[in-house]
């Protein structure tokens, strides 16, 4: 019988000797609900004006070298809800649609990525809606 027991399996790993090696694969990363302000809408009101938004995205990503501890290996979260950050205060635009589209390119920039699924959600424009907005996804070339 096979002990898999977590000290076992643990001791196991360690006794690898680097032969064994994971095969390239992908992994999903996501940032959920990046709360921001934004200046975005097409009516009068809404020119001129910070309103608050919400970004989500989820990308599927190349593992390049699987197993690795080294964040120069991934694509790194912090790094790209910085570049968001300075996408979205430095941009105007009149449509949801436009901003989740210039977000997906920000994404496909890094080769690794394959996939990029944004959402970009206005958070106080309905009343008796919690937000409005658009989910778009991409695929690198």
């Amino acid at each position: 019988m096979t002990d898999l027991s977590l000290p076992a399996t643990l001791a196991a790993l360690s006794r690898l000797d680097g032969s064994l090696r994971p095969t390239q694969g992908l992994r999903r990363l996501y940032i959920h609900d990046l709360e921001l302000m934004a200046e975005i809408g097409v009516y009068p009101e809404e020119k001129g004006v910070l309103q608050p938004i919400a970004v989500s995205v989820d990308l599927l990503v190349m593992e390049t070298e699987p197993g690795s501890d080294d964040l120069a290996a991934v694509v790194c979260y912090a790094t790209l809800a910085d570049e968001i950050r300075a996408l979205v205060t430095g941009t105007r635009v009149n449509l949801v649609e436009t901003l989740a589209d210039r977000i997906a390119r920000l994404c496909l920039v890094d080769g690794r990525v394959r996939t990029a699924r944004v959402r970009v959600e206005k958070r106080a424009v309905m009343p008796d809606a919690r937000a409005v907005g658009v989910e778009i996804e991409r695929s690198a070339g």
